[in-house]
């Protein structure tokens, strides 16, 4: 995986699936998460540090918890529908629900130095 690491807190972790598995289906849900761009940032959600936490029941229902850069984002609605709809075509992911968090608040230090780079902000 390239970009930003999930950490171990954050690796989805289902019954009955090989770690193999749920590394591939982890890298799909990344990948997908990546195509979403910030709409007043020109990068991902991903790489910008939106998502906090990505979890995956055994039915394979993908519970994401994601903030915004302000939370007063007038496309928050556009954001979190693109977000379900990207996880969504996943191989392997049956539903998505996202719940939008602001704790703990977004600040710059959560972007990836890919991000950073992007947004020439070393």
């Amino acid at each position: 995986m390239t970009g930003r690491e999930l950490t171990r807190d954050e690796q989805p972790l289902p019954t009955g699936r090989s770690q193999e598995e749920i590394e591939r289906l982890t890298q799909g849900i990344v990948a997908a998460l990546k195509t979403v761009q910030d709409p007043e940032i020109p990068a991902d959600i991903f790489e910008l540090g939106l998502i906090y936490n990505i979890d995956i029941t055994p039915e394979d229902i993908v519970y994401i918890d994601m903030t915004l850069t302000a939370p007063g984002c007038p496309v928050a609605g556009q954001i979190i529908e693109q977000v379900q709809s990207a996880v969504s075509l996943v191989p392997g992911v049956m539903a998505v629900i996202v719940k939008l968090v602001f704790e703990p608040p977004w600040d710059q230090s959560r972007m990836s130095d890919e991000a950073r780079i992007t947004l020439d902000m070393w």
